[in-house]
């Protein structure tokens, strides 16, 4: 069972002390209505990390009017969670709604919050992240401003002091949403809150077959989007995530931006039929990625800067040319 080491630990109540909040967005002439409850939906893995995030969602603030019910998935097979979330909840003064959703999968555990969720609006977290007091406040308001049908907030990384100074200084594990000519086309789960009646009437679930390695919630907001789902970003809605030295690697990011690159790969087959011409546009990225890392060679941060980056170009190579995804958990 993992467990935040001392550092990271002090590291992510430094970053929630020194939190910010601005406002910033596109202005629409609609917004959506909001009914009184949100359902916030956290999967589990034998991660002790969610008493943290149970406690962070206890403090959520300005939320007068609405009610906030947790939604947390069990995803181990035994449920062997169970207990320690149970306490938490309850130490914590959480409605909770508890799901044992065993297969070591994580689509079966977003799948079955999906399920049991009753409120129009839906969010989702990481079991290891901790959201600020006003991360939720903020994407419900930019939810209403933007007349979004979902709503991202950047997830920000807190390093332990034995990272490798280039990966702070590149905040390599950072997430924040990708723009493709001004708008988002997908999205991500470990910070999110979208409208449930637009998921239902697509009858949109997590892909079993993508819950084993990686990419299953890219995949679902990009059907979301082609769809019509309009994403906006929060900037205020921020969620702190701790990273793991196994995470804070050259390996992993090398790792986990192929996979990336893969899981675009795959939706990107499914649109054009000019595969050649594709694979040849990524190649000739992936080409200007190794000669900048030449030419950046001295310099460490711009060199595996542009090594990560053409990882992820090869990873979309391969996956057009029919190669399986990685397994990266």
């Amino acid at each position: 069972m993992q467990v935040v080491d001392r550092e990271t630990s002090t590291a992510l109540h430094v970053a929630l002390a020194s939190a910010t909040q601005s406002t910033h967005g596109p202005q629409q002439d609609r917004s959506p209505s909001f009914a009184h409850q949100i359902d916030v939906c956290v999967c589990s893995y034998k991660r002790n990390e969610i008493i943290s995030t149970l406690a962070a969602l206890s403090r959520q603030e300005g939320l007068e009017g609405f009610h906030m019910r947790v939604v947390v998935a069990d995803n181990t097979a035994d449920g062997e969670m169970r207990g320690v979330i149970a306490k938490a909840a309850a130490d914590y003064a959480l409605d909770l709604a508890y799901i044992s959703a065993p297969a070591d999968n994580i689509s079966v555990a977003r799948n079955a919050c999906l399920e049991n969720v009753q409120a129009d609006w839906v969010a989702f977290l990481d079991d290891d992240e901790v959201p600020t007091p006003g991360w939720l406040r903020a994407l419900v308001d930019e939810a209403k401003r933007g007349a979004w049908d979902a709503v991202l907030g950047p997830v920000k990384a807190v390093y332990g002091n034995q990272t490798p100074r280039w990966i702070r200084q590149g905040d390599f594990n950072s997430t924040g949403p990708v723009w493709v000519h001004g708008k988002i086309c997908t999205a991500y789960t470990g910070n999110i809150i979208f409208r449930r009646d637009f998921a239902e009437r697509l009858g949109l679930r997590f892909r079993l077959e993508l819950g084993k390695c990686g990419g299953e919630d890219e995949e679902f907001f990009s059907r979301f989007f082609d769809a019509g789902g309009r994403i906006g970003f929060s900037r205020d809605a921020v969620v702190f995530e701790p990273v793991q030295s196994e995470r804070a690697t050259m390996r992993w990011l090398l790792k986990r931006s192929f996979r990336s690159g893969q899981s675009y790969g795959g939706r990107l087959s499914q649109k054009t039929k000019r595969h050649g011409l594709e694979i040849a546009r990524a190649f000739g990225k992936v080409a200007v990625c190794l000669l900048g890392a030449v030419l950046c060679s001295p310099r460490r941060l711009s060199r595996n800067r542009f090594l990560v980056r053409g990882a992820l170009h090869l990873g979309v190579v391969t996956r057009l040319m029919g190669l399986r995804e990685i397994n990266i958990y």
